[in-house]
């Protein structure tokens, strides 16, 4: 990005300065989706992990309760870059408004787009949310698996047999739950404060 910012400084001014500035711009955007598309490989890593912990579990190399409470510290640090991702997407789409408020007027809303005209609401990308869904499925099914096999046996039993190990996946997702809702939190402040100390120019209604 920063040859084709150097280019747009050589090109000089007026018409064939908006030209080069839009077909950048073009070519950003296009960069950016296969970005996004490489991403998905993090979900398959994801999955691949999962099948690869229960066939230890299925060895009896380790433990339901530990391959369950990985899984959970997986899930939630795939979560928590998800969070990262999106709010780095919002701040950049931000950053490339103010910057196209730059060289777009009112008649483009028309002639080019209308997302320039205000910043948007700060949302989930669909291509992140995709993946968070996916990852919010993975943490249910083994903790409905780890529930059924580990937790529904010892309801009723003596809280002689109580072993603490079982409780392991649950005090992990309670904690990361936590550890997630103030991270949002944060990178919701963030963007709060950055749309508020960079606003862009205002655009010009067509006279």
């Amino acid at each position: 990005m920063s040859d084709q910012v150097e280019s747009l400084e050589v090109e000089g001014s007026g018409a064939s300065r908006r030209d080069q500035f839009l077909i950048a711009m073009y070519k950003e955007m296009w960069g950016n989706i296969n970005r996004h598309i490489l991403v998905v490989w993090q979900s398959i890593g994801l999955l691949a992990g999962t099948f690869t912990l229960f066939a230890l579990v299925g060895n009896n190399a380790i433990s339901l309760d530990f391959a369950t409470t990985i899984i959970v510290l997986t899930t939630a640090w795939v979560f928590a870059h998800l969070l990262d991702a999106n709010h780095w997407y919002g701040r950049n789409l931000a950053i490339i408004v103010n910057i196209e408020r730059q060289f777009l007027t009112a008649p483009d809303l028309r002639l080019i787009h209308p997302y320039f005209k205000e910043h948007r609401a700060h949302s989930v990308l669909d291509h992140l949310a995709i993946q968070a869904y996916l990852s919010i499925g993975v943490w249910m099914t083994v903790m409905v698996y780890h529930f059924w096999h580990r937790v529904l046996p010892g309801i009723g039993l003596p809280w002689s047999t109580f072993d603490p190990a079982r409780a392991s996946p649950y005090a992990t997702s309670a904690i990361s739950f936590v550890l997630l809702f103030r991270f949002w939190k944060k990178l919701q402040k963030r963007h709060s404060e950055f749309i508020k100390n960079a606003p862009g120019l205002p655009v010009t209604p067509e006279s």
